[in-house]
């Protein structure tokens, strides 16, 4: 089944043009030529993407008490289009449940959003009772030589999930993590332990302990993000076969 979410349901999105990363979280940009902010959700280090003229896709805000007018939705890597909004995946993840387009989520009925177990928040918990699931999704944009690696920034609280996840599975608990590359050209997935040494060791124990771990290629156009295939997840690079 294929499910497939929009960029923006606020109205059409704008060309603009990268000038300069303000913070994490703030871009500088150009509108024909009018210099323009816009909030950025990504908090990656996105060097291989917001280079100097990038091509970005804004959405418009105009909500009360918003401190910028637009939202940074994706930016272009010659002809692909990137996913720069990190929340993305949690929204078409959700819509892929509720669908049963994730057959291996399909017997939960019930979907309850941002649940929190201990110090940390996963996005999703599945089912109600003892037949439960807890689902954590990861938004990755960072693809090299057509395998996709996250994080592309050090992530703390990705480890600390990872350890908790992996306790749980320990303790009987399903636990599932969920990679949605937004790319259009990946064959593999792994952690990035050249950037994040820690969360390489958090994935690989959760793996280990019995959390389930998945990666889905979702590629992007202007039309929406969709749902596509599966790829392989490895627990390091070197695992990666040559020929995939």
């Amino acid at each position: 089944m294929s499910v497939r979410i929009p960029l923006n349901t606020t109205g059409p999105l704008v060309d603009a043009t990268f000038i300069a990363r303000t913070n994490q979280l703030l871009i500088d940009a150009q509108i024909n030529g009018k210099p323009v902010r816009a909030h950025m959700a990504d908090r990656g280090r996105l060097t291989d993407l917001l280079v100097p003229n990038a091509r970005l896709l804004l959405a418009p805000r105009d909500e009360i008490g918003r401190k910028t007018a637009f939202q940074v939705v994706g930016v272009y890597q010659g002809d692909e289009l990137v996913s720069l909004d990190t929340q993305m995946p949690n929204r078409l993840v959700s819509a892929a449940l509720s669908s049963g387009a994730l057959p291996q989520f399909a017997r939960y009925t019930k979907v309850q959003r941002e649940v929190t177990v201990g110090e940390n928040r996963f996005d999703f918990r599945l089912g109600e009772g003892l037949n439960t699931c807890y689902l954590e999704v990861k938004s990755v944009g960072l693809v090299v030589r057509r395998v996709a690696r996250f994080p592309d920034a050090p992530t703390e609280r990705g480890r600390r999930q990872l350890e908790q996840l992996g306790m749980m599975a320990r303790n009987g608990q399903r636990c599932a993590v969920l990679f949605i590359i937004q790319r259009h050209r990946a064959l593999a997935l792994v952690p990035n332990d050249e950037v994040d040494p820690g969360f390489g060791r958090a994935l690989r124990g959760a793996l280990a302990s019995g959390v389930e771990v998945y990666a889905y290629l979702c590629p992007l156009t202007t039309d929406g993000i969709q749902l596509g295939p599966p790829v392989q997840v490895f627990g390091m690079l070197d695992s990666v076969p040559h020929d995939l």
